[in-house]
C-alpha cells in the first residue's frame, strides 16, 4: 500500500514538473520578448492617418478624452468620430468640437428601431469614411499618453507593414476591482505583444491599434465573423495579421489609458463579450492560450497536494521557487516597459486566482448570451 501511494505521489511530482516546465517556457520564450524588445527609430516618411473613434452616449468621455486626441503633434491626420445613435448630448458636443478643431470630422448613425446593428457597423462606416490610408483605432473613453502617440504607432509602419499593435492600459484607481483589471489587461498584453514579437500575431486591442484600410477591404471587412457583436479588433488581427506583416510598438508615448469598469457587473459583461471572441481563433491559438492556464492550474494544484505529504519537499520549493524568482522578474521588467510599476506583488498574487476566475467566465457566456450581444 505504501509502495502504491509513493507511486502516486511519484507520479503527480512528475506532472508538476511537466507543468512547471510549460509555465517556464511561456515565460521566458513568450512572456520575456516584450521586455528584451528593443526600441526602434523609424525613418520611414510621416504618412497620413486617419484615427477612428466609435462613441454611443459617451459625451463625458469624448469632452474629457477627445481634445488629447486632436491635439497629437502630427502634421498629417484627421479624427473620424462616429456618433453612433447617442441619445446623450454627443451631438451637441462633437458640433462645438468641429469649430474648434479642422481636423475633426464626424458620421452620425441615426436610431432605426427596426435596424440594430454591434460595434462593428459603427467601425465600418468610420473606415468607410477615412481619407487615407493608415487607420488608427481608440476608443471614447481612451486617452494617449502623450502627443507623440500618432507618430510613434505610424513609424511602425513600413511598405511591408499592415498591422501595428499597441498597448492599451487602464487609468490607476483605488480598489481591488481596478488593480485587477490592471494586472488582468497587463497579463493580456503580455501574451498578445510576446506572441507576436515570437511571430504569433493572434490578436490586438482596440484601444491601442493600427491597420491598413486596403487590407480591410482586401479581406472583406470583418468577414466570416461579421455576425460576432464583438471582435472588431482581435478576430480581425487574428484573421488577417502574419508575422511578416504585423510590428508592435512599445515605447511609453504610444501607449493609451482607459477608464476601468467601476463595478463587477460591468466588468463581467464586458469579458464576456471579449470571451466570446476566443472560440473563433485559429486553432494553433486557441491550443496554446489554453494550455498556459490549465498548466498553472496543475501547477498549483499540485504543488499543494505533494506539499500537505511533504513529498520530495526539497525539490518541491526549488521548483516552485524557481518559477516563482522568474516570473517575478519578468513581471517587473515588462511592468517597467510598460508604464505599470509598482503592481508585481499583485500580479504573484492574481496570478492564483486569475485562470479560475477566467474559466468560470467563459463557461458563463454559453448561459448568458444576451450580455454578449450589446454595443458596449
Amino acid at each position: 500500500m505504501m509502495a502504491e501511494n509513493n507511486g502516486l505521489m511519484l507520479a503527480l511530482f512528475i506532472i508538476f514538473c511537466v507543468a512547471a516546465a510549460l509555465q517556464l517556457f511561456y515565460y521566458l520564450w513568450f512572456y520575456l520578448a516584450p521586455a528584451l524588445s528593443q526600441d526602434i527609430v523609424n525613418e520611414s516618411p510621416e504618412r497620413h492617418v486617419s484615427v477612428i473613434i466609435c462613441a454611443r452616449n459617451e459625451a463625458e468621455n469624448l469632452s474629457r478624452f477627445l481634445p488629447s486626441v486632436l491635439q497629437q503633434d502630427y502634421p498629417f491626420f484627421e479624427v473620424i468620430v462616429v456618433n453612433d445613435c447617442s441619445e446623450d448630448a454627443t451631438d451637441d458636443l462633437l458640433g462645438e468640437m468641429v469649430l474648434k478643431y479642422p481636423n475633426l470630422r464626424i458620421s452620425s448613425i441615426n436610431k432605426d428601431p427596426k435596424f440594430t446593428h454591434s460595434k462593428k457597423f459603427a467601425q465600418f462606416i468610420g473606415i468607410k469614411a477615412a481619407e487615407n490610408e493608415i487607420l488608427l483605432f481608440t476608443d471614447a473613453d481612451c486617452m494617449p499618453e502623450s502627443t507623440q502617440w500618432i507618430r510613434k504607432m505610424v513609424s511602425r509602419f513600413t511598405d511591408n507593414t499592415d498591422f501595428v499593435l499597441g498597448y492599451g492600459g487602464y487609468i490607476r484607481e483605488k480598489g481591488l476591482l481596478n488593480s485587477y483589471i490592471r494586472y488582468d489587461t497587463l497579463f493580456i498584453a503580455i501574451q498578445y505583444l510576446g506572441m507576436a514579437l515570437r511571430g504569433i500575431p493572434y490578436m490586438g486591442v482596440g484601444r491601442n491599434l493600427a491597420w491598413r484600410k486596403s487590407v480591410f477591404f482586401m479581406n472583406k471587412g470583418f468577414g466570416a465573423h461579421n455576425h460576432i457583436a464583438s471582435g472588431d479588433d482581435d478576430l480581425f488581427v487574428n484573421s488577417n495579421a502574419t508575422a511578416a506583416s504585423t510590428k508592435v510598438e512599445f515605447c511609453p508615448e504610444s501607449h493609451t489609458r482607459s477608464v476601468a469598469s467601476s463595478s463587477v457587473e460591468s466588468w463581467i459583461k464586458q469579458k464576456h463579450r471579449h470571451l466570446t471572441t476566443a472560440g473563433y481563433y485559429k486553432l494553433r491559438d486557441k491550443f496554446l492560450l489554453m494550455l498556459e492556464p490549465l498548466s498553472r492550474v496543475a501547477f498549483y494544484a499540485l504543488f499543494i497536494v505533494l506539499a500537505s505529504y511533504l513529498f520530495l519537499w526539497p525539490y518541491l520549493l526549488g521548483v516552485f521557487g524557481l518559477r516563482l524568482i522568474i516570473q517575478a522578474v519578468i513581471f517587473y521588467l515588462v511592468s517597467k516597459r510598460l508604464n505599470e510599476r509598482g503592481n508585481v506583488i499583485q500580479c504573484i498574487a492574481f496570478d492564483f486566482f486569475s485562470p479560475l476566475i477566467n474559466i468560470s467566465l467563459y463557461l458563463s457566456t454559453f448561459r448568458n448570451r444576451a450580455a454578449t450581444t450589446k454595443w458596449k
